[in-house]
């Protein structure tokens, strides 16, 4: 059994023994490109190991039990497995080939004053059996290991590399692709670290498709950086025809990576320098030359890594663009040749081009007219009359749960957040174009195709005959037991006469009406007799029974303005109205109508605010959210200078806390529902937030009580917001609430710890962390028990990763952003029909 293979004993043909990457390199040293010396500790070696250990069938068994769209599940267990490789040491026939050829590799490195003795710095990359094909882009769902010195920290290196063939992405992307598990092996390549000057990428085809030019990407020091997205490179376009350099964007890079050591080091560079070209003309016209011969040889555009040191370019890596990788890896462009001004965080889809204005504070706003581009550090409520008229919104600060990133969703306009530096870089009448998708700006107006829309299909005509075959197995069932329905009328049983459940109930029924029809009208008929029409028809039945059945998608809204629009949207009422922007539109704080005697005045603007909401949403729930603004939203209003200056706003004095220390506050919310109410608009349940004690609700109750809001007539719940409120559920729920709403963005924000303002911390902010998920499983399980319903209106309700995995836990509805709510409810109806089909 061959153990080790060195890059010129390698070729095309050897992507069985050493993967797709260490054929790759084998194949340029064969063929005379300019590649680092190295080899291949091979696949039979890694199956050995595997064997060897005995770990073979304990990884197929934990792999191929996985349920890769259970998020905690598929890190649990692939965390598993990666220790397990982690904890054993490799063969010792291997450990000693492996050092036998570093060794070697020393002698072939070795100049005039470098001995054999010394050892040399490499790189060990991973280079799966699949990897690299032209069906198949397992790029980057390994890992890398660079610097590595010493024979211990080699043999370590190679271990890690056979771990990380069952990261997370990777063993989704193979269960997805349908590899087997057993039959994708690992090659770690072992190649000399080349200590490079500049660094990058090139592609021998443009994003647009363009074969006839290359484009190279250039730094100073290290590719790591670039690689990561860390600096903007510089970009140079070279016309293959005549090798000549017909686009040049030379960008500032203010810092650069360089190797010490066996540590990557981050150095500043001089400002003269950070403005320099990476690499001379001369150099990109090699690469060119170089990059161009790649592609002959393999006869297809490559995506190429490269480095030069000393002078001399050396070819790190390539593999073939297919179209896969053009979109992964080269979306970076946005299918244009100029390089973004400026980088943030996408806040709110859309790309549009317009004037900048800076407004550095709100006394400023006036300068802002309709179709501006609205660039400040961060916005507040009271800005939301100025954003109406922006085109689009950059600010500093902020993450995608931001103020600005909210709204600017709301009003379907772009956003970019977290800039950090966009009032001083860009300037005042400056055209830019805003790309929301990505979070980049760009100097002037540029023509920006917005990237395709994936269609969601909720089922597909073969699936057509097994749903009918799952719908007559489950009728036939629920008809003997008598549960109805899929077993949830059991969920109404207990309040079938009340006018909360009726309507549900009436769906339930409605649903056992539709999945007869289907199996009357085409249950006798395999779907390959059914006609067109007949397919169309059923597939409607089909999807219409799934909505029934499946958690009812509603909608976030902030806005009266936009209320109409969120209508349109198909979405089952209103799961989040937010109360702050009714008064802030006011222009005057809250307390200062109290002050002022003008409590009559401060509940009419309630009262308007929610019934131009509800009036739209008739016979569908909107749930009303006391107020929730915080001392710095509050503040420019008019008698706002009183309030209290908190360092944290968002951990101070906000949300029920602040409406039980001013208890006419939140009993004018309650009179505005109550007049409401017998009115005739009955749709309007109240939301309370952050709740963090039972007793909040309890005094709640009794301001109720007092408003003469009869609770027991309207939907009461409370908003899931913080940890506290997850683990005292069961009194929360004692109190005698009707759901509970699940607040994302401040329960991903307390229980992760981190600002989700800042956008220095944005990378870590991860509603689908397993403590996240944990918590929300565990209310969902409590409330299910006590035929409490559950929904969900943090941004993550507009994830549909997210949604998948509340959709299994059994959530009653969820709340999402107008743009996504048409998205959502396909989402929604599709996981319902895999629970009911168990797939």
């Amino acid at each position: 059994m061959k153990r080790i293979a060195w890059f010129e004993e390698l070729g095309r043909e050897s992507i069985k023994t050493v993967g797709g990457k260490g054929a790759n390199l084998g194949e340029m040293v064969k063929s005379g490109f300019p590649v680092p010396n190295g080899f291949a500790v091979t696949v039979d070696a890694f199956f050995e190991f595997l064997e060897k250990r005995k770990l073979k069938q304990k990884i197929v068994e934990i792999i191929d039990s996985i349920d890769v769209e259970n998020t905690q599940e598929l890190e649990q267990k692939s965390k598993q497995v990666r220790d397990m490789i982690k904890q054993e040491t490799l063969p010792e026939e291997t450990a000693n080939e492996i050092i036998k050829a570093y060794s070697k590799l020393a002698e072939k490195e070795k100049v005039g004053w470098l001995t054999s003795s010394e050892q040399p710095f490499v790189a060990v990359r991973s280079s799966a059996t699949a990897e690299d094909l032209p069906e198949a882009s397992f790029a980057g769902q390994q890992e890398t290991f660079l610097n590595v010195l010493g024979k211990e920290n080699l043999l370590n290196s190679v271990k890690n590399c056979y771990a990380s063939l069952y990261t997370p992405r990777a063993v989704y992307y193979r269960k997805k692709h349908g590899f087997k598990t057993e039959q994708v092996g690992l090659s770690a390549i072992v190649q000399k670290m080349v200590n490079a000057e500049t660094a990058g990428i090139m592609f021998t085809a443009e994003p647009t498709g363009d074969k006839t030019k290359i484009v190279i990407e250039a730094v100073f020091g290290l590719g790591e950086p670039i690689v990561a997205g860390a600096v903007t490179p510089d970009n140079y376009v070279v016309d293959k025809n005549s090798m000549k350099i017909v686009r040049k964007k030379v960008n500032k890079q203010k810092w650069l990576v360089l190797k010490e050591g066996s540590k990557s080091v981050k150095k500043n560079l001089n400002p003269e320098q950070s403005e320099t070209q990476k690499i001379p003309d001369d150099t990109i016209i090699a690469l060119a030359k170089i990059g161009n011969k790649i592609e002959q040889h393999y006869n297809v555009p490559q995506d190429i890594e490269w480095a030069v040191e000393k002078g001399r370019i050396m070819i790190v890596q390539t593999r073939p663009i297919t179209t896969l990788a053009l979109n992964e890896k080269m979306k970076e462009m946005q299918q244009i040749e100029e390089t973004p001004v400026l980088k943030g965080a996408p806040g709110s889809p859309g790309i549009v081009s317009g004037k900048v204005k800076i407004v550095l504070d709100i006394e400023n706003i006036s300068k802002i007219e309709k179709d501006d581009i609205l660039v400040t550090r961060m916005t507040s409520p009271d800005w939301v009359p100025v954003m109406k008229k922006s085109k689009a919104i950059v600010t500093n600060e902020g993450g995608r749960t931001c103020h600005a990133a909210i709204v600017s969703r709301e009003l379907g306009i772009p956003c970019i957040v977290g800039t950090d530096t966009a009032t001083k870089i860009l300037k005042d009448n400056q055209i830019v174009t805003v790309n929301g998708f990505t979070g980049k700006i760009y100097d002037g107006e540029i023509k920006i195709a917005a990237p395709e829309k994936k269609e969601t299909k909720v089922i597909e005509e073969k699936e057509f005959d097994s749903f009918e075959k799952v719908l007559k197995e489950k009728t036939e069932k629920e008809k003997v037991s008598g549960a109805g329905l899929f077993g949830m009328a059991d969920e109404i049983k207990q309040e079938r006469e009340t006018e909360k459940r009726r309507k549900e109930e009436i769906e339930h029924l409605q649903s056992e009406k539709e999945a007869e029809q289907i199996l009357k009208k085409f249950g006798e008929k395999k779907t390959s007799r059914l006609t067109d029409e007949e397919k169309e028809k059923e597939k409607k039945l089909i999807e219409k029974t799934l909505s029934k059945i499946s958690p009812k998608v509603k909608v976030n809204v902030a806005l009266a303005d936009v209320a109409e629009k969120a209508s349109q949207t198909g979405a089952e009422g209103v799961g989040l109205l937010r109360a702050e922007h009714m008064i802030t539109s006011s222009g005057k704080h809250p307390a200062e109508f109290l002050k002022q005697g003008q409590e009559e005045k401060l509940k009419n603007i309630v009262k308007s605010g929610i019934k131009a909401v509800a009036g739209h949403f008739s016979g569908k729930p909107v749930w009303f959210r006391t107020f929730d603004a915080r001392s710095d939203e509050f503040r420019n209003l008019k008698g706002g200078e009183n309030e209290p200056k908190e360092d944290n706003p968002m951990l101070g004095w906000h949300g029920i806390r602040r409406d039980l220390d001013q208890p006419e506050m939140l009993k004018i919310q309650f009179e505005a529902v109550k007049e409401l109410y017998d009115e005739g608009i009955k749709n309007v349940g109240i939301m309370l937030p952050f709740v963090t004690h039972a007793e909040q609700i309890k005094k709640a109750k009794q301001l109720a009580k007092e408003a003469e809001l009869d609770l027991s007539k309207i939907d009461f719940g409370i908003m899931i917001e913080t940890p506290a409120s997850i683990w005292i559920i069961d009194e929360l729920i004692e109190e005698g609430i009707d759901f509970v709403s699940f607040g994302t963005n401040d329960l991903t924000q307390l229980t992760l710890g981190l600002d989700r303002n800042n956008e220095l911390v944005q990378k870590h902010f991860n509603e689908l962390h397993p403590a996240i998920m944990r918590s929300i499983k565990h209310v969902i399980k409590k409330c299910r028990e006590k035929n409490v319903r559950t929904s969900i209106c943090g941004q993550a309700a507009s994830n549909p990763e997210m949604v998948k995995q509340l959709v299994k836990m059994g959530i009653s509805s969820v709340s999402a952003n107008i743009d996504a709510v048409e998205e959502i409810k396909k989402i929604v109806m599709l996981e319902e029909k895999n629970i009911l089909m168990e797939k």
